[in-house]
């Protein structure tokens, strides 16, 4: 990050608060960090239904209960807090403004730089690989193809919002949200959860210390609520994508909408 700073005001001729501005750190824009943030959420209004509502998350939600049980384990500070923090200071703040001094159209930046972010995950097959060996070398591949496509995608989108907002922590708190929610449900019924028991007692390198759960069959109107939220869901972010984003703090103006 240094190197990168040092870069835009030696051979930019930019001043220490334009670098800044430039990679995202200055000024904070909480304006911007919300709206971003309400517009992921709009993109997985059928989830946060699934989760929130058919799960009855809602009061754990209210009670920050879920937070500080997550967050307990090491392994949810690092999907939440140090994971998108570390990736996003790279793979955006350090990366897209060395393709903006480069003179490469927005457009561009938004479908190559998160290239790099999908390539860095491929080390992930090797892991696999590790972990399960009686799984075969092509199911193993096509997992990291799928992980690599979508941590891509994703990388288009924080991309996005990082150049529409001039907003770091916007594109850090999309990166936790997703994480935290996950792949959206493509098919199957939508099921409720019952605590069933106290967490497990687990080792220092065990991720959470979360309550045992155990899932029922919920009638098939709850099905097709969460599959009409889905959809209602993906035209809303669609419709909402660039007014959402609009800021005057931008790093680079896109030529159509």
């Amino acid at each position: 990050m240094i190197a990168v700073l040092w870069l835009i005001t030696a051979k930019d001729n930019a001043s220490f608060s334009d670098a800044l501005k430039l990679m995202g750190w200055w000024p904070i824009g909480v304006s911007e960090i919300m709206r971003s943030f309400l517009l992921t959420a709009v993109l997985f209004t059928g989830p946060l239904f699934e989760r929130g509502i058919a799960e009855g998350e809602w009061k754990d939600w209210i009670r920050g209960s879920r937070v500080s049980e997550t967050l307990r384990g090491w392994i949810g500070w690092r999907n939440y807090v140090a994971g998108p923090i570390t990736e996003e200071i790279m793979f955006r703040s350090a990366i897209v403004p060395l393709h903006l001094l480069a003179k490469i159209s927005p457009g561009r930046i938004v479908f190559v730089a998160p290239l790099y972010f999908g390539i860095a995950h491929v080390h992930h097959f090797y892991e696999f690989r590790l972990t399960h060996p009686d799984t075969s070398v092509l199911a193993a591949l096509f997992r990291s193809l799928f992980q690599f496509s979508y941590t891509t995608i994703f990388g288009w989108y924080a991309t996005f919002i990082y150049l529409r907002t001039g907003s770091l922590p916007a594109a850090i708190l999309a990166h936790t949200f997703c994480n935290w929610s996950g792949l959206p449900r493509l098919w199957g019924r939508v099921e409720g959860s019952v605590p069933i028991g106290p967490p497990l007692a687990k080792g220092k390198e065990d991720s959470e210390r979360t309550p045992m759960y155990a899932y029922t069959q919920l009638s098939v109107g709850w099905s097709v609520a969460y599959y009409t939220l889905l959809v209602a869901g993906a035209v809303a972010f669609y419709y909402a994508l660039w007014p959402l984003t609009d800021s005057p703090r931008a790093l680079a103006s896109f030529a159509t909408k």
